[in-house]
């Protein structure tokens, strides 16, 4: 039994126990490598969650800032639009016979007329520079040049002109005393039939004279800001307006006609000449000549056109611009600022 039952022993134990141990050596080598590959694809759809709450919170800040911008802005523009006078006066230009350097002086205010354009006028109707063909209605017509009566059109436009206008301004020599168109005889080249013209206020009725060849820009800047107060100011600023346009109408009154011996008469012989040299300066022909400091008129050159009498500061002197003068001249700064 003793060495029988241990050889047995030792040759069966050997074969029972070499076969298990080689079957599960092979199949948990193989488990284990596909278990960390399975869970490597669960890792990956890890998003970080703290992206969806940055977009959030940059959306809201925007959504609240143009509101309270926008309301703050519309505050303030309304009150820089405050005005002593609400509405603009309409303005036009009437191109008539002439060489449309009247038309020039408008342009020659530079910032001063874009001042007069953006606060106290609309330009309704000009050459080259309003696009309408027929004329509007308007407070305020300035006429350039003076009418040819070979020429039914500018007859009609300038009727028109006048019923379709408040106030109607003889704008520049030859709208006002014909100046040197009336010594044309025709024979131009673009119109050969054109032969008679006549100051504007013999075909309608005319409320004020804006002299000289041409006026200067200064001049056609300060009667429209007097028109503007005229006809829209209150009572204090209407009564500077009258003040100011009054000899400008008298002017007007006075008739269409003017010469250097006007200028001799009421203004040389009453000692009210002072020797400034204006009427020498603003002849068109040079009739007039300075001597001795005084102006002398050659009668034979003079063409009557009233250049030099609407010109001289003491022709038509008045008392009522003199007395407030200090109140028109504030004025007229005070509304170009």
């Amino acid at each position: 039994m003793g060495l029988l039952s241990t050889i047995k022993k030792r040759i069966f134990g050997r074969h029972r126990e070499k076969p298990p141990e080689k079957i599960p050596e092979a199949k948990p080598e193989s488990k284990p490598e596909v278990i960390p590959a399975a869970s490597q694809p669960q890792k990956k759809p890890e998003v970080k969650p703290e992206a969806k709450p940055a977009t959030v919170n940059v959306q809201e800040k925007p959504a609240v800032k143009p509101s309270d911008v926008i309301t703050k802005e519309k505050v303030e523009v309304v009150q820089k639009e405050e005005k002593p006078v609400a509405e603009k006066i309409t303005i036009g230009e009437l191109h008539l016979s002439g060489c449309t350097g009247c038309l020039v002086t408008i342009a020659d205010n530079y910032e001063g007329l874009f001042k007069l354009l953006d606060d106290y006028a609309d330009l309704v109707y000009a050459l080259t520079l309003v696009d309408t063909r027929h004329v509007p209605e308007m407070d305020v017509c300035l006429v350039e040049g003076s009418c040819c009566l070979n020429d039914e059109l500018s007859i009609e436009e300038l009727k028109e002109a006048r019923e379709k206008s408040k106030v109607l301004v003889a704008y520049g020599a030859c709208a006002a005393y014909g100046n040197i168109t009336r010594f044309c005889r025709g024979g131009q080249w673009n119109q050969p039939g054109h032969e008679a013209f006549v100051p504007i206020s013999e075909i309608v009725d005319v409320d004020l004279y804006l002299p000289s060849c041409p006026p200067c820009p200064q001049m056609v800047r300060n009667i429209a800001v007097m028109a503007y107060l005229l006809l829209k100011g209150n009572d204090e600023q209407k009564a500077l307006a009258t003040a100011y346009l009054t000899p400008l109408m008298q002017l007007a009154k006075r008739g269409d006609t003017a010469c250097g011996c006007d200028l001799m008469y009421d203004v040389i012989n009453q000692g009210l000449c002072m020797g400034c040299g204006t009427c020498a300066g603003t002849c068109p022909v040079r009739a007039v000549t300075m001597e001795y400091g005084k102006p002398n008129v050659n009668r034979d050159q003079c063409i009557k056109c009233g250049a030099c009498y609407s010109q001289c500061p003491r022709s038509w002197f008045n008392f009522d611009v003199m007395n407030n003068y200090e109140g028109i001249i504030n004025a007229i700064k005070g509304a170009m600022q």
